[in-house]
């Protein structure tokens, strides 16, 4: 009987297909890999869970006051001590990281939003579009931020602007001054990709233009944009503490981390009471750095180039 040998390079039906996995899939393995990453996940989702939900199981409300209870080192019935009106500091600590982390999201999304749209659009049209936006995308960048952003302060103070009016326009500030950085980025992203082939197929299709942006460009610079919003929350969250502890801010008796900070305002609170200081400025503290240890993974995960230049 002849004998009949199996050809090796030829694929039977019975072998199973290797299935490979898409980019998103492949990041997301690596930044699960960063023990840093996945520590400032983890305080991330702590510090949400108790500033949004641990409001709830305070015996104490924001409009609570005792005098005589003043600047009170922790104890059994305030764990963190109250200030010089006698409020509970955890609860304080708690309610301004709400407003802190608000600030954050709703200023990244601001600059998102500009960030895109705008570098999107002077790379897709280049010629004089480009040339515009990229010099006011330079006059905004050679401005310093801090030093304009404590003069726009000044104004609101000037003009007294009520407190809960006021943290709405310190968070489209921060969002209005920090979008040429991303701007920059999408620019030149789509720079390169409007000359890959499928932007070539896009145009002999007769596309019209929002939908080459929207729908073909914008979506493949989707990792770029996640990497500079996760960073730019740490960076507005830490620019409006710094603004809040000038009082030029978020302003009492709205609380937030930075005007918490600037309560110690004096040698005594800050040397025989630093419970007022402290607790809001270890919250700062491990907030912007886990958005910095995961931002840090990201762009590692979605560009390994960068990992190997530094």
């Amino acid at each position: 009987m002849s004998q009949v040998t199996a050809n090796p390079n030829v694929t039977t039906a019975a072998e199973p297909k290797v299935k490979s996995a898409s980019p998103w899939v492949l990041a997301f393995r690596q930044v699960r890999q960063s023990k840093l990453a996945i520590f400032g996940i983890v305080m991330l989702l702590l510090m949400f869970l108790i500033c949004f939900f641990g409001p709830f199981f305070s015996p104490y409300t924001i409009d609570t006051l005792n005098i005589r209870n003043g600047n009170k080192a922790p104890s059994a019935a305030h764990w963190l001590g109250t200030d010089n009106l006698g409020r509970d500091i955890l609860l304080r600590v708690m309610l301004a990281g709400r407003i802190s982390l608000l600030v954050g999201f709703v200023a990244m999304m601001v600059s998102v939003s500009i960030g895109s749209l705008l570098g999107a659009i002077a790379g897709f049209y280049r010629g004089w579009v480009d040339t515009i936006i990229m010099r006011i995308i330079d006059i905004m960048m050679s401005i310093p931020s801090l030093p304009l952003l404590i003069i726009l302060g000044s104004i609101l103070s000037d003009w007294k602007i009520p407190p809960s009016e006021r943290i709405y326009i310190v968070m489209f500030m921060l969002g209005i001054l920090s979008w040429p950085g991303l701007a920059r980025l999408v620019r030149g992203q789509i720079l390169s990709l409007r000359e890959q082939e499928f932007m070539q197929a896009a145009e002999s299709l007769g596309l019209r233009d929002s939908k080459k942006i929207f729908r073909h460009l914008l979506p493949n610079t989707i990792p770029i944009i996640i990497v500079n919003a996760t960073l730019a929350v740490g960076g507005a969250i830490l620019m409006e503490s710094v603004l809040s502890y000038l009082g030029l801010g978020v302003v009492p008796p709205t609380p937030s981390w930075g005007n918490m900070i600037s309560a110690a305002n004096n040698l005594i609170d800050f040397q025989k009471r630093p419970w007022l200081w402290i607790p809001p400025g270890v919250c700062v503290f491990i907030t912007v750095m886990s958005f910095n240890f995961v931002g840090d993974a990201l762009r590692d995960a979605f560009d390994p180039k960068s990992k190997s230049k530094r």
